[in-house]
């Protein structure tokens, strides 16, 4: 019996005992969020992707929708900062444990502030990243607020 794979985003789900079901997808097709939703079956209104960002050496986590921007002043302003910058992709696996592409806002090396683009908060449910390409989980908004430590905030343009 193989061991089925486990990334620290599913272990912290597992340990929380929240519901979620994974879901996989081709990595090798899958360029950006969008195509993964199109490939798993689901509108890209559920599927939401992690942006990490910095202010100095502090770490601020967003999660939004695949195919929305992150507006930088109101990321800032709900991080409680003057001004941030996106994470440089070569830092992301170092500070994070995870890679472009697999980055999940649960289960990080470290936790960071983290915010939920606000109209995320209604849905039935959502997927984000399960920690590595080609995995994704979807579940519940509240699930995955009390999984990242995050909170909802209007941070998309």
């Amino acid at each position: 019996m193989t061991k089925k794979l486990k990334t620290n985003a599913i272990r912290k789900l597992d340990q929380l005992k929240l519901e979620y079901d994974k879901i996989h997808y081709n990595s090798d097709e899958a360029v950006d969020g969008i195509s993964v939703a199109q490939q798993i079956g689901e509108d890209a209104s559920v599927v939401y992707k992690t942006l990490v960002t910095h202010a100095g050496a502090d770490l601020y986590v967003f999660v939004i929708p695949v195919a929305g921007e992150l507006d930088m002043k109101k990321a800032a302003q709900a991080a409680g900062v003057k001004k941030l910058e996106m994470l440089p992709l070569k830092e992301l696996q170092p500070k994070t444990g995870y890679v472009r592409g697999g980055c999940s806002p649960v289960g990080m090396k470290k936790l960071s502030p983290t915010f939920i683009d606000q109209p995320a908060a209604d849905l039935e449910y959502m997927i984000v990243s399960a920690g590595q390409r080609g995995t994704q989980m979807k579940l519940g908004p509240a699930d995955l607020q009390q999984a990242a430590h995050a909170q909802f905030s209007e941070v998309c343009r």
